[in-house]
């Protein structure tokens, strides 16, 4: 099944392309998830609320816009960072042990892998060293554009704007 034939079954709610859809992004979708939330079982919680946002929300999904995989690549972000700034889980975090802890570098080993593997490192390394920062902050660990103004020491508007253009110099290097 095509992507775009997928679609028109989510728009008419058949229930085959909910399988569907799940079968086709939910390993990468996944993958994105844990590397943010970094516990197993959350990242399989945050997966199933991403998929039943996809479900309700497709109606705002607009083809001209953007790719349907980055649509969705964005819930499945934002859905992680919510979990991550809500109350329940940063109350979990607290009781950890430090065996949780000796595999945060194996994760972040891991996400170079991952984004080598899809090719955009390459894309990225290419960038300004100032617009590297800025991506690495915003789309790979989290930070809200005031958290990466404050971690930077630059005023919010200026990460707003190099954010602004870094994306446009990347989106110029993946069309080539």
């Amino acid at each position: 099944m095509t992507q775009d034939e997928l679609l028109v079954l989510i728009y008419k709610k058949d229930e085959r392309a909910f399988t569907h859809l799940y079968d086709m992004y939910s390993k990468s979708l996944f993958s994105v998830i844990n590397v943010l939330v970094r516990n197993r079982e959350e990242a399989e919680d945050v997966l199933q609320e991403v998929f039943v946002k996809i479900w309700k929300n497709i109606d705002s999904y607009h083809e001209s816009k953007g790719r349907f995989y980055t649509w969705i690549l964005n819930i499945a972000r934002n859905t992680s960072i919510d979990k991550l700034r809500s109350k329940n889980f940063n109350n979990s975090q607290k009781n950890l042990s430090s065996d949780n802890f000796v595999h945060l570098l194996d994760d972040s080993n891991k996400l170079v892998n991952k984004v080598d593997t899809i090719g955009i490192q390459e894309f990225v390394k290419r960038l300004k060293p100032k617009c590297i920062q800025i991506i690495d902050l915003l789309f790979f660990k989290g930070y809200t554009q005031q958290e990466a103004s404050d971690e930077l020491e630059i005023p919010l508007g200026t990460v707003k704007t190099h954010n602004r253009n870094c994306i446009n110099d990347l989106r110029n290097y993946l069309k080539v």
